[in-house]
């Protein structure tokens, strides 16, 4: 339930507070410890036994929602180059063509994800090689003893889209041990720093015009968000960032990726909603949001230091033609290194700004309560 549109609230600390019951940025600022943890659970799960077998001819995730993410960062941070192809699958079918020489992987925090169970079992009644990561004394645990496939627990902090960590290094450590990726414990450590370097900018007595993820959140605040990334590791986060801006701040947001948002996306730039009608500068953060008819399209571009010369070349232009019309624009940048390193950044940075825009929106970041009646009305049916 809203309580009213307040940027100053994000300036206040008890006012966060209030705003934030649920906790959401104390579930946030968990990242680094879940990484962490997870690398010592995955071990202590026995990991190195998914090698036995050899290496798989596919990979194949299934997970819905704050879980199914962890196979879009495993797939972006194996990169283009990975010797497998790593699929997603979000439903209840599993594709024809998954079978014995497969490994599947099912992901669910709570454990009990309708979708994801259906998935799994289909996977083990074809013969599939399986791995499940979830909830501990779960329904998904359950299927794990019952198909004797590898069981890794994860520790939900709260909010499945707040565990990611927690649900993903299991992932990259299966890639790993299976030889899909160059990811030493030294970089998984590093990734853990650099979150919480991130927890600390962004960390709520950080006042306004220093904290960028309150800076961002009160730029964005009446926009229509079209966050792109400008490779496919930074496509996977602006997918992410999407998912978020609807769960924590109640927010529309339209994912894409770079060159491709260029040949369909930015021809909003002419549309209804690119229509600003103030004079300030739309990327002033001092100007002046209380006037509706300063509103409009704002491009957040998710710059991965990897980019094709060409992406860099398109991303450039993109930002001029969006200035040129008066479109505000945000710019961020990954940190890093390793690809794991850069997406972490990344979407650390996009789950503050998404958490502060739902408080200085009035919207209690945590519950999902559209969600809980949708599944309500179809257990009802």
């Amino acid at each position: 339930m809203s309580d009213g549109v307040d940027s100053g609230r994000l300036d206040d600390l008890r006012a966060i507070e209030d705003a934030d019951p649920g906790g959401m940025l104390r579930q946030v600022a968990s990242s680094a410890a879940q990484i962490r943890e997870a690398r010592r659970l995955t071990a202590e799960a026995g990991i190195e036994t998914l090698a036995e077998d050899g290496r798989p001819r596919a990979i194949v995730v299934t997970g819905m929602g704050g879980s199914g993410i962890s196979g879009d960062v495993l797939a972006a941070v194996c990169g283009l180059g990975c010797a497998v192809p790593i699929v997603t699958v979000r439903g209840y079918r599993l594709p024809g063509w998954v079978g014995a020489a497969d490994l599947v992987i099912a992901v669910s925090c709570s454990g009990g994800t309708e979708e994801t169970l259906v998935v799994a079992a289909e996977a083990a009644r074809r013969g599939c090689r399986l791995m499940f990561v979830g909830g501990a004394g779960s329904p998904l645990a359950e299927l794990a003893e019952r198909t004797r496939g590898l069981f890794v627990p994860a520790r939900s902090v709260g909010q499945p889209r707040a565990t990611l960590w927690a649900l993903t290094v299991p992932l990259l450590l299966a890639a790993r041990t299976l030889k899909l990726i160059h990811l030493p414990d030294d970089v998984l450590e590093s990734a853990a720093v650099r979150l919480e370097d991130v927890a600390h900018r962004c960390r709520p007595d950080s006042e306004s015009f220093v904290n960028p993820a309150k800076r961002t959140a009160l730029d964005l605040m009446g926009d229509v968000p079209l966050v792109w990334g400008t490779s496919p590791l930074a496509g996977t986060a602006a997918y992410r960032f999407c998912c978020q801006l609807n769960e924590n701040a109640k927010y529309p947001g339209v994912f894409g990726e770079l060159p491709e948002t260029g040949h369909n996306q930015v021809v909003a730039f002419d549309g209804f909603f690119a229509s600003r009608g103030g004079s300030g500068d739309p990327d002033d953060f001092f100007r002046d949001r209380t006037d509706e008819s300063e509103h409009g399209l704002h491009v957040v571009m998710l710059r991965d230091s990897d980019e094709h010369p060409q992406v860099g070349r398109r991303r450039e232009v993109t930002v001029e033609l969006a200035r040129a019309r008066g479109i505000a624009v945000t710019e961020i940048p990954a940190e890093g290194d390793h690809p794991l390193e850069r997406i972490a950044t990344m979407i650390a940075l996009s789950d503050y700004i998404t958490v502060y825009l739902a408080i200085a929106l009035g919207a209690d970041p945590t519950p999902v309560s559209a969600i809980q009646e949708l599944k309500a009305r179809i257990v009802d049916t």
